[in-house]
C-alpha cells in the first residue's frame, strides 16, 4: 500500500456539522477568537460551565512563579465527585458507566451508581489501611474495572495515583514505587492477554525484594485468575478481603484545583523515567473538553478508547473523561489480534460502538492482517453504528488514513487524528469532527484556546510551509505542573533557556501548510523514541543493554518502520570479539530478551547490530546521526572527516 500523492480533504457531513458541539468553521474560529481577546475570561467560563465545584474559584491563572503555573487555585472539588456522583444526582444512576469484555469474551456491564458504590467502599479500605490526603499509591492492574476503581478510589480521597503499565518489568516498577515514594501497591495475581495468564504478583515480589520501596508498607491483591501467588504477610491482602465490612458511601475528599491528581512516568533522553505530575481541575477540565469537542460526545454515544489505563490516553480518555461526561464506555481487557484479527470490529458490532479511538500501530497490523484474510476484513462486519473514528499515539501516515477512513468508516465518519502528549493531559491539536476539514496525515489546527507555534532553534516563528519545533506559547489549565522531585528538570525540560523560558516545548518537529497552516508533526527533536505510540528514552534502553555482563557499550536510535512507527536499533560492543553468524543471531535474542526483562516486551530493540566499536568523534562523542543513516538503510553522505574511527560504518551497516 503506497503513499496518497495528493493531498485530499475531506468535508464534514452536513448533518456531522448541524449537531455538533462545535458546529462549522465560524463556531471554531469564534471560540479562538474568545481566547485571544481574553485568555483568561475564555479558560474561566469554560471552568465554571463544565466542571462542578465545592468552593469557586476567584483567580484564574497565577504565572507569579512562572514556568511554575497554578490554574483556579483557590477552588476546590473532587475529580471522582465530578464522575460519579453529580452524573447520578442528575439522574444518570441506571446509566451504564462501562461495558467490559474480558480477554474470553465475557461481558460485564457496571451501571454509575455500581460504580459509585465500589468506588466508595475500596475508598474506605485505603482509608483504612492508613492512605490519606497527599500519599501516594502505585498502582500496577490489568485492564479491568478494578482498575479505574483504584484510580477513582484514589482521587476520591485526595491520594495521588501512579499507575505503571502492566508490561513494564520489575526494575521499571521498583523505580517508580521509589521515586514516587508510594505508601501503598495495588496489584493483581496475573493479567490476561492473548489467551495467556500472564504473572504480575510475582512481578512485584521481584521489584520489592531489590530494595527502594521501603516506603509501601501495604500490597493490596486483586485475585484476577486464581493463579499461584506468594502474599507476604503484614505487607499483602486480598482485594476482596479489604473489601469486607467497608461502607457503600464515601465522603469525597474536597481539595484544591492544585492539588496533584496523579503521577504517570514517562520516559526521558537521560536513564531516569520523568514523574509528569497533573493537577485536579485543570487537567479534569480538558479531559471534559475533549471529550465534547474532538470526540463531540452525546448521552447515547458508546465510546471506546483502546488504549491502557497504563498510559495517559487510558487516564484522560477511559478513567476520566467519559466518566465526567456521564458516557458509556467500553474497557477492553485482551489484544486486537485475539481469538483473530476481527476482535475490534466484532466488539464494535456487538456493542453498538459509535466513537472509536485507536493507535496507528493498531491501524497498520489490522491492515495486514485484513489483506490476508477476508474473514478478519472490517466489510465483514456491521460497522454501521460508527459515527467518529479517532486516531492517538503518533502520526498516522496517509496510506493508513484513507483505509481506516473507507474501511472501517464506511467513507462517512471523520476522524480525529489527535496530536498531544502525557505532559499536556489531553487534546492540543486535532480535527474537530463537525467542523474542521480533514487532510489525511495532519493532525490539523490547535485545539481552541491552545497557543501552538512553530519556531526556530532561537525561539522566533518561523513561515508557514517551514520547519521547525512546536512549541505552546501560552500556557493552558491541563498542562503538567512538574517532574516529581525534580524541579530543576522540569525547566530544563519543558521551558529550556534557548527560548527564554518564554514557550512550553513539546519535543516533536513540526511543520505547518503554506496556505491552510495545518499542521503536520515531522518526529522527535529529542533522543526518545515513540514506538507503537509508547514513549521511551534511548538512555534507558541503552542503559539496559550495558547492564548485560556480556555488554561494553551500546547506542539506541529508532529508525521509521511501517508497523510501529518506530523501531528501535541497538549497536552493540561486546567484552570480547565481534560475533558473527549464527552466534550474533544467538547472542542477539539473548541481548532482546535481557532488554524485555529490565524495561519490558515493547523495548525489545528490533535491529541489533555488533560492532568492534563505536563511530566516535576524536573527543570521544558518539555520532548517533551516523548510526541514525545507518539504521535507515542511507548511504552515508554527511561529513565523516571529525570521526577517530570511519571504518566502523561499513561494519556497523551489515544486518544479521
Amino acid at each position: 500500500m503506497s503513499e496518497a500523492t495528493e493531498v485530499r480533504v475531506y468535508q464534514p457531513s452536513q448533518d456531522m456539522v448541524s449537531n455538533a458541539a462545535v458546529s462549522g468553521m465560524d463556531a471554531y474560529k469564534a471560540l479562538c477568537a474568545e481566547a485571544e481577546r481574553d485568555y483568561e475570561g475564555y479558560w474561566a467560563r469554560l471552568a465554571r460551565e463544565h466542571v462542578t465545584w465545592q468552593t469557586p474559584f476567584t483567580r484564574t491563572l497565577n504565572e507569579d512563579n512562572r514556568p511554575f503555573f497554578k490554574w483556579f487555585e483557590d477552588g476546590k472539588l473532587n475529580v471522582s465527585y465530578n464522575c460519579l456522583d453529580r452524573n447520578i444526582e442528575a439522574g444518570l444512576g441506571d446509566k451504564t458507566a462501562i461495558i467490559f469484555e474480558a480477554d474470553d469474551g465475557t461481558v460485564t456491564r457496571v451501571s454509575y451508581s455500581d460504580l459509585l458504590v465500589r468506588v466508595s467502599r475500596l475508598a474506605n479500605a485505603l482509608r483504612s489501611k492508613g492512605v490519606k490526603k497527599g500519599d501516594r499509591v502505585v498502582i500496577y492492574l490489568p485492564m479491568s474495572i478494578e482498575g479505574i476503581v483504584a484510580m477513582q478510589a484514589c482521587a476520591r480521597i485526595g491520594a495521588t495515583h501512579s499507575v505503571v503499565f502492566g508490561g513494564f518489568s520489575a526494575q521499571s516498577l521498583r523505580d517508580r514505587i521509589s521515586d514516587a515514594g508510594a505508601v501503598m501497591l495495588i496489584t493483581a495475581d496475573e493479567q490476561c492477554r492473548g489467551g495467556k495468564n500472564i504473572p504480575l504478583k510475582p512481578i512485584v515480589d521481584e521489584a520489592f525484594g531489590m530494595g527502594g520501596c521501603e516506603s509501601c508498607k501495604t500490597v493490596i491483591v486483586y485475585k484476577r485468575t486464581g493463579g499461584a501467588c506468594n502474599m507476604v504477610a503484614g505487607r499483602d491482602v486480598w482485594l476482596h478481603e479489604a473489601l469486607e465490612g467497608q461502607a457503600d458511601t464515601c465522603e469525597p475528599e474536597w481539595v484544591e484545583a492544585e492539588h496533584p491528581l496523579f503521577l504517570l512516568y514517562t520516559s526521558g533522553s537521560t536513564g531516569k523515567p520523568k514523574g509528569v505530575q497533573h493537577s485536579s481541575g485543570g487537567y479534569l477540565l480538558h479531559a471534559i473538553l475533549t471529550m465534547k469537542w474532538t470526540f463531540d460526545i452525546k448521552p447515547s454515544d458508546v465510546f471506546w478508547c483502546t488504549a491502557d489505563i497504563g498510559w495517559v490516553t487510558g487516564h484522560t480518555y477511559i478513567t476520566y473523561g467519559p466518566l465526567a461526561c456521564g458516557s458509556t464506555e467500553i474497557v477492553f481487557e485482551g489484544v486486537p489480534t485475539y481469538p483473530d484479527a476481527g476482535r475490534f470490529w466484532k466488539m464494535i458490532q456487538d456493542h453498538k460502538v459509535t466513537v472509536f479511538y485507536t493507535a496507528p500501530t493498531a491501524i497498520r497490523s489490522l491492515i495486514k492482517a485484513a489483506d490476508a484474510n477476508d474473514a478478519v476484513h472490517p466489510k465483514s462486519y456491521d460497522l454501521s453504528s460508527l459515527r467518529i473514528l479517532g486516531s492517538v499515539g503518533e502520526p498516522i501516515n496517509p496510506a493508513a488514513w484513507e483505509w481506516y477512513y473507507q474501511n472501517v468508516g464506511g467513507s462517512r465518519c471523520p476522524i480525529v487524528d489527535t496530536f498531544w502528549q502525557t505532559e499536556t493531559g489531553g487534546h492540543m491539536i486535532t480535527p474537530l469532527p463537525g467542523a474542521t476539514p480533514m487532510v489525511p496525515g495532519s493532525c490539523t489546527l490547535p485545539f481552541p484556546g491552545i497557543q501552538a507555534a512553530i519556531v526556530d532553534e532561537t525561539g522566533n516563528d518561523v513561515p508557514w510551509g517551514q520547519g521547525g519545533i512546536l512549541v505552546v506559547k501560552k500556557p493552558w489549565p491541563s498542562m503538567i505542573r512538574t517532574i516529581y522531585g525534580d524541579p530543576d528538570r522540569f525547566v530544563k525540560s519543558y521551558y529550556p533557556a534557548d527560548f527564554q523560558g518564554r514557550y512550553y516545548l513539546a519535543g516533536d518537529g513540526a511543520i505547518r501548510d503554506a496556505k491552510t497552516g495545518y499542521f503536520t508533526i515531522t518526529g522527535r527533536i529529542d533522543d526518545v523514541l515513540n514506538v507503537s505510540g509508547h514513549r521511551m528514552g534511548t538512555m534507558e534502553i541503552e542503559s539496559a543493554l550495558v547492564a548485560h555482563p556480556l555488554v561494553a557499550e551500546a547506542a539506541v536510535v529508532g529508525r521509521p518502520d511501517d508497523l510501529t512507527g518506530e523501531a528501535i536499533c541497538a549497536f552493540v560492543v561486546l567484552k570480547r570479539s565481534r560475533p558473527t553468524g549464527d552466534e550474533a543471531k544467538q547472542i542477539a535474542n539473548e541481548l532482546r530478551n535481557w532488554v524485555g526483562k529490565e524495561i519490558g516486551p515493547i523495548a525489545k530493540p528490533k535491529d541489533l547490530r555488533f560492532g568492534d566499536n563505536l563511530p566516535k568523534t576524536r573527543s570521544g562523542k558518539i555520532m548517533r546521526r551516523l548510526l541514525r543513516s545507518i539504521a535507515k538503510g542511507e548511504q552515508i553522505t554527511q561529513d565523516t572527516s571529525t570521526l577517530e574511527n570511519p571504518a566502523i560504518l561499513d561494519q556497523l551497516a551489515q544486518t544479521l
